[in-house]
């Protein structure tokens, strides 16, 4: 067995362009951790699973927040907002601490979906392309049972599929998802208090003074409890913590709330943020009760960067959220994986992630990546949670041409300091994260020079494709 020393950007050996396979090393409580270290914790024991050595694959539940940038969590270094289950899950498991998204929902979850960047398959805002294959698919044809829950928007109002020539998107039940309970499928109505919701064989209903998110929960632990035998796959695309800023059911004041009033007030926030931790919780305890926490891994991300009407405590500054923009607060969130017996707890992971790198992971959690035909972009990271030598990033990718709104089409690569967008301006992401002060050249070392024209054959990569 190798001695897997977990070092961020310690590389050995083989080499690809701009992407490498590393022996990596991960802050795991201010100590190196090797394969052969053995941890006992509550929580967590390293044993039980090897990643070439799977018996049947672990369960799955793949949980994105909606519009929750990495300054909203307390693990992130966030000061605004209480979220003990997250932060737990974080302290348990690994915490990505360089996942980037797109900055808007739709564009981040054709990526998420199908593992491929905008420019190959984005038709329009609200939509998917209903000839991609996507990670309902791939779970569903590596025998597991899959559901979805939440947000759908993917299928397009009328609008949108005006804006998209005519073109209509995806329904669930054509993208792989055996049974689902969403909003936003094909008709509109409220998301939160007295939500309208299509479930699948049931159709169409509002549930009067019903929560749409306790209503989506419910529906996954249902899911849970009658699966728990066999492996399945949750994908629970939240609607929390997007506007309308309305009061939760543990607002006072709730029960007389009347969403008719059309309410928009980030007074709400905190106790919207408050909400989707305590789902996360009950999702977490549903497992834990059913005794099949050690085999199910669970996945937490955001879509995009929060809200512009949000401002948030991080490490001592104000962060205003810059969903839609390019710049860190639009596209830095959040990513936690747990998965107890398997994965270490308290590891920070700096490698950078992606969304195109999720159907490749979940691939190859399933042990079936090679037999996947489809185009992918992305980079397993399953190997990283596992311990495994592991294939990491150099650099991330977007293509943002959203078609919605008043947003300009953006292309730009850049790694864990620098962004180089396609007109050639150059950033140092780390110190100007507002992309204020562009970097000319002139000013530039050797060897910031060539990591430039390094980041600049990505571009000219992908502009070939």
């Amino acid at each position: 067995m190798n001695k897997l020393i977990i070092t961020n950007r310690l590389k050995v050996a083989l080499f690809v362009p701009f992407i490498c396979v590393s022996f990596y090393k991960i802050d795991h409580g201010g100590k190196e951790i090797s394969l052969e270290a053995v941890v006992d914790d509550e929580m967590n024991t390293a044993e039980n699973y090897s990643y070439n050595d799977k018996v049947q694959p672990p369960n799955i539940i793949l949980i994105m927040g909606d519009d929750l940038g990495y300054e909203t969590l307390k693990s992130y270094g966030g000061e605004s907002y209480n979220t003990p289950n997250l932060d737990k899950l974080s302290a348990t498991g690994m915490q990505f601490q360089n996942c980037y998204s797109t900055p808007l929902c739709t564009t981040s979850r054709v990526q998420l979906m199908t593992g491929k960047y905008n420019f190959r398959n984005y038709i329009g805002f609200g939509l998917l392309d209903p000839n991609e294959r996507t990670i309902g698919h791939a779970m569903k044809e590596a025998g597991y049972q899959t559901c979805i829950a939440g947000k759908w928007q993917l299928y397009g109002n009328e609008h949108q599929q005006e804006l998209a020539g005519g073109r209509v998107g995806t329904l669930p039940q054509d993208a792989g998802f055996d049974t689902y309970r969403l909003w936003q499928v094909q008709d509109r109505g409220w998301r939160y208090k007295s939500p309208t919701v299509e479930t699948f064989q049931r159709g169409l209903e509002t549930i009067e003074d019903g929560y749409g998110p306790d209503s989506f929960v419910e529906f996954i632990e249902t899911f849970i409890k009658e699966n728990k035998d066999n492996p399945f796959f949750v994908y629970y695309p939240m609607c929390l913590v997007h506007d309308p800023f309305v009061p939760t059911p543990n607002t006072p004041g709730y029960q007389t709330f009347d969403p008719d009033l059309k309410v928009n007030d980030t007074t709400y926030f905190d106790d919207m943020m408050s909400y989707m931790d305590h789902q996360i919780g009950r999702i977490v305890k549903k497992v834990d009760d059913l005794g099949i926490r050690n085999n199910t891994i669970i996945l937490f991300i955001g879509d995009n960067g929060t809200d512009r009407k949000v401002a948030s405590r991080w490490k001592g500054q104000r962060v205003q959220g810059r969903k839609g923009y390019t710049v860190e607060a639009g596209t830095h969130v959040p990513f936690i994986a747990n998965w107890q017996g398997t994965i270490l707890a308290g590891q920070k992971n700096e490698n950078l992630v992606d969304f195109t790198d999720f159907l490749p992971s979940l691939l190859d959690i399933a042990g079936t990546k090679d037999s996947w035909e489809e185009t992918m972009d992305g980079v397993s990271f399953y190997p990283q949670l596992t311990g495994d030598p592991a294939e990491t990033r150099d650099w991330i990718f977007c293509h943002y041409y959203p078609n919605w709104g008043k947003f300009s089409k953006k292309r730009y690569v850049q790694n864990t300091e620098w962004k180089l967008y396609e007109q050639g301006i150059f950033y140092n992401v780390k110190s100007d994260p507002n992309e204020l002060n562009p970097v000319p050249g002139s000013q530039l070392t050797i060897e910031q020079l060539h990591i430039k024209e390094n980041l600049q054959q990505v571009l000219n990569m992908m502009s070939n494709e």
